[in-house]
């Protein structure tokens, strides 16, 4: 498996876990945060899969360059909500490694796409 593909399933998997989330969120009727890592969080899988279509390597890494920006945005989601202990120590121990694997991905990606 080819690193896009690795990062399409990836993203896209982390995707369904942040509406779970978002679910689980709402449950406890929180809905701002929710749905500012539920707009981050599923921005990335959205903007990697973007990518696929590209007009141009300059447009590929562009749109990786978006989807590693929503991530970092929901890391800081994501540590924001166990530190106000929206979700609990374990839930964060669950999804940061996830977060923090696609971060690493798209960087890697774009440093590979920006020195070839």
């Amino acid at each position: 498996m080819i690193k896009d593909d690795i990062l399409r399933d990836k993203s896209y998997k982390f995707s369904l876990r942040i509406i779970k989330l978002n679910k689980f969120l709402q449950e406890k009727s929180e809905f701002v945060l929710s749905k500012q890592v539920l707009k981050s969080g599923t921005a990335i899988g959205a903007m990697v899969s973007e990518s696929k279509y590209a007009q141009s390597k300059l447009d590929f890494i562009n749109k990786l360059s978006i989807a590693l920006k929503e991530a970092n945005e929901t890391k800081y989601w994501i540590d924001l909500l166990v530190d106000s202990e929206y979700i609990t120590k374990q839930m964060y121990d669950s999804i940061n490694p996830d977060i923090e694997e696609l971060l690493r991905l798209l960087i890697s990606s774009i440093n590979t796409l920006k020195n070839s």
